[in-house]
C-alpha cells in the first residue's frame, strides 16, 4: 500500500478530513467521502463502503479502492480488478461487472 493510501485510510478510520496531493477525504456525519483528483470515488460509512470510479477508470483510481476495500472490507476476497480493459469487482469472491457506485456491506 502506498504511504498517501496509508494517510487516507488514518483519515478515514480517525474521522477527520484530510488532503495530500490528489487525494482529499472530506468527513461529515460519521460518513467520509474520498476524492481523487475532484471526482467522488468512494463513500465510508459505519456500515457500508460505495466505491465508484469517478469517471476514471485508472490505475490509481484501483489502487485507491483497493486500499479502502482492504482496510475497510476483506481484501482476500473483496476487489477491484482490471482484465481485457474492464473492471470488475470481486465481492466475497463473486466475480461481476464493476458498476460505479458499487455498495460492499
Amino acid at each position: 500500500m502506498r504511504k498517501i493510501e496509508s494517510q487516507m485510510n488514518d483519515a478515514i478510520q480517525s474521522g477527520r478530513n484530510w488532503s495530500s496531493g490528489n487525494t482529499q477525504v472530506v468527513t461529515n456525519q460519521n460518513v467520509s467521502t474520498v476524492y481523487l483528483h475532484g471526482n467522488k470515488i468512494a463513500l465510508v460509512d459505519d456500515t457500508s463502503l460505495t466505491v465508484f470510479d469517478g469517471g476514471w477508470r485508472s490505475n490509481t483510481t484501483k489502487s485507491r479502492l483497493n486500499a479502502l476495500i482492504n482496510e475497510f472490507c476483506n481484501g482476500v476476497t473483496d476487489g477491484v480488478f482490471q482484465k481485457d480493459y474492464l473492471w470488475y469487482v470481486r465481492d466475497n469472491n463473486e466475480v461481476k461487472d464493476f458498476t460505479s457506485g458499487y455498495v460492499f456491506a
